[in-house]
């Protein structure tokens, strides 16, 4: 949105009001800007163009919903997946990510927060990449069919992680340009 900061008196050729009304020509009058003055940014206003939040919440549902998906057909024992709960745990930690992420454009000195939660997203989904190796490596024939929410957990996981360091990435490049 521009703005202008210019005074919006109407300039009139004519000084005498009866001179105005005797004139036969139509009188034309506009404002126009004469200076453009460019809008404040916030502190985060380029980090926050990105919009960090919503990647942050949109794996996280996909990551919760594969563990509810898990939760309803599978027995708890089945694998370690299921049994430790990694989907809704890392899908609840990268909600809880798009959050802060979110009360960015609020209060930008959750910077540091945000940077730490989402460093800690990536170390907890790659030790719930390792259960779900684990299971995928010692998988019997009788749970075949299980085998495809496994693998579609780890490509959650996978994507998980590389949003976080893309997020990772952005914040500490912010961290930088704001430290002297």
């Amino acid at each position: 949105m521009a703005r202008a900061d210019v005074d919006m008196d109407i300039q009139d050729a004519y000084e005498d009001p009866q001179q105005r009304l005797d004139s036969i020509e139509p009188m034309i009058r506009y404002y126009q800007a004469s200076e453009l003055v460019p809008d404040n940014k916030g502190p985060l206003h380029d980090l926050l163009q990105k919009q960090p939040a919503v990647l942050g919440m949109v794996s996280g549902l996909l990551s919760v919903g594969v563990g509810i998906l898990f939760a309803v057909s599978q027995e708890m024992y089945t694998s370690l997946c299921t049994l430790f709960r990694v989907s809704h745990l890392t899908g609840t930690l990268f909600i809880l990510a798009g959050v802060v992420s979110n009360l960015l454009f609020k209060y930008p000195q959750l910077l540091p927060v945000s940077f730490g939660i989402n460093c800690g997203c990536i170390f907890v989904s790659v030790i719930a990449a390792c259960l779900i190796s684990v299971d995928l490596a010692k998988w019997d024939e009788r749970n075949a069919h299980y085998l495809k929410m496994e693998v579609l957990e780890l490509c959650v996981l996978g994507l998980e992680v590389f949003l976080s360091a893309v997020l990772c990435f952005w914040f500490s490049k912010q961290k930088r340009t704001k430290s002297p």
